[in-house]
């Protein structure tokens, strides 16, 4: 199923810039290290929101292409970009699809942050052989496979609220979402990036009771947008339903970061 850009992420720039976690700086050790990473390097953030990749790259390489089809993430991913005096980060209005035509030069990495499952990952992986250096890689970041990690008791509390207000299907704009029944390793180990390793890394976050509501607003399946006019109320309930689970306003989730990177044999 495809989905259109402003169906799913355009009203969650602003919490997503916010409210997302990030990756590990144990991710981009490892980067650093296997790609002799030396401030020189062009890489492109394919899907990139709010620059959550991009922005921690660019103090790493010499320049980074960040792409994603919604413009108000760009906007926020510029806004973050300025308050950090990173300057080397070109942002463009894009998606997997467009980047063929895009007339981007060769890079060493393409990194992309819990974004591949959205996109035609065969196609998008032939395409990418055509931009990626020999001896560059495709970089996957995300929190892991559902179920990798045991959840944390609080989230069955947003979903039960969540579950209310929109249904127990997970909503992707119009319509619905199912996660990819073939895992990001088994559509690498077929393309021309098939040399596949895995890496993760876990760490607990701790949230307050603001954090998590505004959490939710980032997601596509509880955006603004989807909820419209029952927003106030589903952040009333779901504010009512955390304080009673949790008194304290303290909300600790174990929080995976898994890289799945893909060379060229």
């Amino acid at each position: 199923m495809t989905y259109t850009p402003d169906e799913l992420f355009a009203s969650t720039a602003p919490y997503y810039a916010r409210y997302r976690p990030g990756y590990d700086q144990a991710f981009y050790d490892i980067l650093a290290a296997r790609f002799a990473l030396d401030g020189t390097q062009r890489v492109l953030d394919l899907g990139t929101g709010t620059g959550v990749l991009a922005l921690p790259l660019a103090k790493l390489v010499g320049q980074v292409t960040a792409v994603d089809p919604e413009p108000g993430m760009l906007e926020e991913g510029r806004k973050l970009a300025a308050e950090q005096d990173i300057t080397n980060i070109d942002w463009r209005l894009g998606d997997s699809a467009t980047v063929p035509g895009m007339g981007l030069g060769p890079v060493l990495l393409t990194v992309m942050g819990a974004a591949f499952h959205w996109m035609d990952r065969d196609q998008a992986l032939r395409d990418l052989d055509q931009l990626i250096q020999p001896n560059g890689a495709v970089v996957l970041a995300s929190g892991g496979a559902p179920g990798d990690i045991e959840p944390a008791p609080w989230l069955q509390v947003i979903a039960d609220v969540r579950t209310r207000y929109l249904g127990p299907e997970r909503r992707a704009g119009s319509g619905t979402y199912s996660h990819p029944k073939e895992r990001h390793q088994d559509i690498l180990a077929r393309s021309p990036f098939y040399n596949v390793e895995t890496a993760s890394w876990d760490r607990t976050v701790t949230r307050t009771l603001d954090e998590v509501i505004g959490l939710q607003f980032s997601y596509s399946y509880s955006s603004p947008a989807q909820l419209g006019a029952q927003k106030d109320g589903f952040e009333r309930d779901l504010r009512q339903a955390l304080s009673e689970f949790a008194p304290d306003g303290v909300f600790d989730e174990v929080v995976r970061t898994e890289a799945i990177i893909a060379t060229r044999p």
